[in-house]
Parts: C-alpha cells; structure tokens; sequence
C-alpha cells in the first residue's frame, strides 16, 4: 500500500468537512472544510452555489466569467526555447497532440474554457491523463488535494515538511471507491492561491458574494416594481367603522384591478373613508441606474475585467470609451489578466506532457483576435530594435554581442570588433597615396 492510499485510509469524510454556512438573501452558501489529515477540499456545496447562484442567476457574474472565457479560450500551446535562462522562439512538436486534442471531439480552446470555468467558480480546475493519450477534465469539487508528514502526520501539509502526495477523484461525490492519482497526473490550474491552504486556489467571486447578492436582490426589487404595477407603494387607510369584512373585499378588488404589469397605470378609483398616501420611491428617485452600477464595478474589479471590456454601464460613461482610455483599458486587461492566467495554465499543463530538454510549455498568443493591437505595438518595437541593432553593427560591434545586448537590454555585453566607420578599416590600414611616376620615353 503506496503512501497515497495510507493517507486515504486515514481520511474520514463525515468528520472532516467544516459544516459552517450562512444564508443571505433566501440562499444558502456552505464554508470551506479543512478535513482532518491534512486534505485540501472544500464542500460540494461550494461549487453548486456558485453555479445555481452566481453563473447561472447573475447577469453581471456571468458576462464578467464569460468575457474571461472568450479571450482566454483564444490561446493555442507551443514550446519555448530556454537559453542561458531566457526564452526563445516558439516551436511545436508531436508531444503537444494531447493539449490540441484533450478528448473526443476536443480542442485546445474547449481545455482552456473548462479550466477557466472551474477556476473562476471554485478557485481549481483539475485534468488528468489517467488515460493514455487523453485528457479528463475533473469536477473540482469531487477531487481532493491529499497532503502528507512524514515527521507531524496529524498535521499533514501544515508541518514543516508537509508535501503534495496526490489527488483523490471520486465522482458523485461518492468516497467509498475513489480513484487515486499521483501529482504527475494531474495539471492543477490555481491561478489565486488560498491563504488558508498550501495548495488549494480560491476562486474570485468569493470576496465579493455579498456584492452579487446585493445584485440579485436590486435585480429582484426592480422585478418586483414591475410586477407590482410599476407604480410607488401606497398606503392606503381605512375609516375606523369599516369592517374587517369590507377591509378584505376591497383589497382583493383593488389588487385584482391594479397589481401586476399588464395593470400598470389604471385610475385608481377609491370608496368613501378611503385615503392614499405615496410611502416608497420610483427607480428614479431610488438613482437606480448608479447604485446597481457601482455593485457592478466592483464585481468587475474582482474579476481583472476593466467595465467597459465588459461592457458595463460605468464603462460605458463619459470618456471611459475614447481610443485612449479604451486601449489602456483592453491592456490592461489582457498584461494583468489573461497572461498571467495563460501562464499559470501553461505551467499546470506541463506536467501532463513531454517537454522537450532546454524549452517550456508556454502559450501562443499570435493568433488571439483580442490582442491584435498588442502585435502592432510589438511590430513597433521590433523595429526600434532592427534600426539600433544595424546602427550598432555599423559602428563596428560584433554582430553576436549586439544581439544579447539589445535583447537583454544591456549595453554592457555589448563587444567591439576594433573596426571603425562605414568601411571598418583598421586604423592607418588605408593604401598610402604617391603621386604618379612619369612615363620616359624609349
């Protein structure tokens, strides 16, 4: 029995999982468990409240994640060249066929839409090539992250020489015959690492589950604005001699001729000893638009998407859209965002793969339509870089040395010929000039 199924042996689920919850807005939402042993895992609950909850029932969450998806999907794998410690080109191999077709009617773009999906709602995103020549994409919350000490075992991957030993997959959620796998069989996608956990992700909607509540409920409040007549709410009172008898039949008449939308704005027509008074606020007066729209932004900011990449009302105001403002927007997005996230995808997928001796799995971006203006700016500078590397080379510096120098951005490996000028004659090595001898005659 390997060490991984020890520390399994030891893993008692029932009394594992952390039962804390708490409930908001008529949800409920289940907290992270840190299960005795030292597995990493949290509750199935999680991941099901982020999808019924926010992906599947938030408009916002669900543009944002959906964004992400787009662009990220977008990337394709190649290997890089390491020399001396810094990168080369680009080049692929046979190796690369797993990442260009995971599974069966798989692509490369589906992969990373998969890992960016289960990052976004759980903070991981698990495949494996337990099959040969396949890959298997795992529900995050049917895996569990098992850690193990040799020296404090009660404390597992919180000793001072914790370690990863694999993962266990048990689908359904169903622990009484799990499938064990060693870390070299799984890429583990964890682009924000959980403070609480050594090697757990968190995922980025869980700082801000209060803003998305807070969301649904102004969505529900609008909904029932208009479900309720589009009109501001009333009190209306009674004379005190009008029976409980005639008090019901004339709010059963009056909801039945003015709540709901199809009744909006009908007269309002009122027996004697009846009085109206206005006691809430329209959207208007409620300034809607910017209270919904900041809990938007702020929804965004979690996210790494600018607004107006979005699409958002905020983004969409004033001069947030000028090709200025929405080029630094689109950068910032894609230098802050995608590549980290591609990166952090590139580095969990290469343990799936050979990677060739001297190189690294690494993304290729030349093909995403979202970076188009990045190539030209990246055209731009490679053109900064011919015109310095042909003026060092004229002014007599080894071809070699201009090359590292202008790549590493460092004059000092800069290495010279001797040779100077256009012609690059050494010094007094010109033909000395004498003045013609006369032809004598015979």
């Amino acid at each position: 029995m390997n060490l991984l199924q020890r520390a399994f042996r030891r893993f008692d689920l029932a009394s594992a999982l952390d039962d804390a919850s708490w409930s908001t807005g008529g949800n409920t939402y289940f907290g992270m468990g840190r299960p005795s042993g030292g597995e990493e895992r949290s509750s199935a609950w999680d991941f099901e409240a982020a999808v019924r909850y926010a992906y599947k029932r938030n408009g916002p969450v669900f543009a944002l994640m959906l964004v992400r998806q787009l662009v990220f999907s977008e990337a394709r794998f190649q290997f890089r060249q390491i020399r001396n410690g810094r990168p080369g080109e680009l080049f692929g191999t046979a190796a690369l066929a797993p990442l260009e077709a995971p599974w069966t009617g798989g692509t490369t773009g589906k992969l990373l839409s998969r890992f960016i999906q289960d990052g976004d709602l759980n903070g991981n995103g698990f495949v494996t090539n337990y099959n040969p020549g396949r890959l298997k994409r795992l529900r995050p919350d049917w895996v569990i992250i098992v850690t193990a000490s040799e020296e404090e075992p009660h404390l597992a991957g919180d000793a001072i020489d914790g370690d990863l030993i694999g993962y266990g997959y048990a689908p359904q959620g169903s622990w009484a015959n799990p499938v064990f796998l060693l870390p070299e069989q799984v890429a583990h996608f964890a682009p924000i690492p959980d403070p609480e956990f050594h090697f757990r992700g968190m995922s980025w909607l869980t700082p801000v589950v209060r803003e998305i509540t807070a969301d649904s409920a102004a969505t529900t409040h609008k909904l029932k604005f208009f479900e309720n007549g589009a009109t501001p709410q009333l009190v209306v009172s009674y004379d005190k001699e009008i029976t409980p008898e005639n008090f019901a039949k004339f709010k059963a008449a009056m909801d039945a001729a003015h709540v709901g939308v199809d009744k909006a704005y009908s007269t309002l027509y009122l027996g004697g000893g009846a009085d109206v008074t206005v006691a809430g606020k329209d959207l208007h007066q409620l300034d809607f638009k910017v209270t919904q729209g900041a809990g938007e932004s702020r929804l965004a900011a979690a996210a790494g998407v600018p607004p107006s990449i979005v699409g958002f009302s905020e983004g969409l105001a004033g001069s947030s859209l000028n090709a200025g403002n929405y080029t630094a927007a689109r950068r910032r997005f894609a230098d802050a965002t995608m590549r980290p996230l591609w990166r952090e995808a590139a580095g969990a997928l290469s343990t799936l793969i050979d990677v060739p001796a001297g190189a690294e799995l690494w993304y290729d971006e030349r093909d995403v339509a979202f970076l188009r203006e990045d190539s030209k700016d990246a055209a731009d500078i490679q053109g900064v870089k011919s015109r310095t590397i042909r003026q060092l080379l004229d002014s007599g510096f080894e071809p070699n040395s201009v090359v590292a120098a202008v790549e590493a951005d460092d004059f000092a490996l800069l290495k010279h010929t001797g040779l100077y000028s256009v012609q690059l004659q050494k010094p007094g090595s010109l033909p000395s000039q004498t003045a013609p001898q006369p032809t004598q005659e015979p």
